[in-house]
C-alpha cells in the first residue's frame, strides 16, 4: 500500500505488514479480535457476530456469508449466492486483495469508521463495491445474465448503481455511498475516494465508450456528476456538487457547474498531496473565493 494510505490514521491505529498474504492474515486476525471484543460488550450482538464473523475461518467466508445474507430474496437464495461469492473470491487472489485494501481504505480514511469489523458488517458502500467485483467478474466470463441480476439486487439493498462492466481498482472508499452511480465504460484507479450521490454518467443513449476515467488518488466530493468519456487525472480533486463535462488535469482541483479549474484554465493551482487518501476536501477554498461567513 503507498505511504499516503494512512496519513489520516491515529498513532493509535494498528498497521498492517507491507505483505500482501501477511497483511490478510493481520487483517483477518484483527476482525476477529474486535468482533470478539464488540461481543463481549454487547451480548446483544453476540449470535450475530458469531454467524457473520466467528464462526468463519477466512474473509472470503466471512464476506460471502454475509452478502450472501444482505441480497438474498425470496426467490435468489442465500446459500446459492453464498457459493457463488465464495468460488468467485476463492478462484482469485486479485478480487481477495482488493477486499482488504477496501477495508484499510476505509478504517484510515474515515474517521467515523471505528474497527475493521465496522467496515465489514455496516458499510454499504463497502459490500457493494466487493459484490460488484463479484458481478463484473461475472461479466468477464460471458455470464451476464446473472451479473445483471446481481447489480440489480446490490442497488435495490445497498442504492448504489455500478453497471457489472465497469472496471474498479482497489482501495476504494464509496464514503456513505447511497446513490453512487457508475455507468457501463466506467474505469476507476487505484485509492479512489468517492462521496454520496456522484454520477459516472454518459451524456446521451449513444452506445461506445461513453463514461468517465478515474485516474489514481482522485477524491470525489459528495453530489458531484461527471458525464461523458472523460478523463479525470491522477490525484485530482473534484469538489461538491461540481458538474464536469470536459478533462481534469492530474493534481488539480475543479469545482462549480459547470466545472473550472482553481487557479485558472492555463495554470491550475497543483496540489502535492493525494486527495483520495488525505480526504481533504475544503483546501482549494482560500484560492477559490475570499468570502468569509
Amino acid at each position: 500500500m503507498p505511504a499516503g494510505e494512512y496519513r489520516n490514521a491515529s498513532p493509535a491505529t494498528p498497521h498492517p505488514p507491507t505483505d500482501t498474504a501477511e497483511e490478510s492474515t493481520w487483517l483477518w486476525t484483527q476482525i476477529k479480535a474486535e468482533a470478539r471484543r464488540d461481543a463481549e460488550a454487547e451480548p446483544a450482538l453476540a449470535s450475530y457476530l458469531y454467524s457473520t464473523i466467528l464462526s468463519h475461518s477466512s474473509l472470503e467466508r466471512s464476506l460471502s456469508f454475509h452478502l450472501g445474507n444482505k441480497l438474498c430474496s425470496s426467490t435468489l437464495l442465500s446459500t446459492l449466492l453464498y457459493d457463488l461469492f465464495l468460488n468467485t473470491f476463492s478462484n482469485d487472489p486479485e478480487l481477495r486483495a482488493a477486499a482488504s485494501a477496501d477495508l484499510l481504505a476505509a478504517r484510515y480514511r474515515d474517521p467515523a469508521c471505528v474497527s475493521f469489523s465496522h467496515c465489514l458488517l455496516n458499510y454499504k458502500g463497502f459490500l457493494a463495491c466487493q459484490a460488484h467485483r463479484v458481478a463484473h467478474k461475472l461479466w468477464t466470463q460471458s455470464r451476464r445474465p446473472l451479473a445483471l441480476a446481481l447489480q440489480s439486487r446490490i442497488s435495490d439493498v445497498f442504492a448504489v448503481d455500478i453497471h457489472p462492466a465497469a472496471k474498479i481498482g482497489k482501495g476504494i472508499l464509496f464514503d456513505h455511498a447511497t446513490g453512487v452511480v457508475v455507468g457501463e465504460t466506467a474505469v476507476i484507479g487505484n485509492n479512489v475516494s468517492i462521496l454520496h450521490h456522484v454520477t459516472l454518467g454518459g451524456t446521451g443513449k449513444i452506445g461506445g465508450d461513453r463514461h468517465p476515467k478515474i485516474g489514481d488518488g482522485v477524491l470525489i466530493g459528495a453530489g458531484a456528476t461527471i458525464l461523458g468519456n472523460v478523463r479525470i487525472g491522477e490525484g485530482a480533486k473534484i469538489g461538491a456538487g461540481s458538474v464536469v463535462l470536459i478533462d481534469v488535469p492530474p493534481r488539480t482541483t475543479a469545482v462549480g457547474n459547470p466545472a473550472r479549474l482553481v487557479g485558472g484554465k492555463e495554470q491550475p493551482t497543483k496540489h502535492e498531496e493525494c486527495p483520495g487518501e488525505s480526504m481533504d476536501h475544503t483546501s482549494f477554498i482560500s484560492e477559490w473565493s475570499d468570502y468569509i461567513i
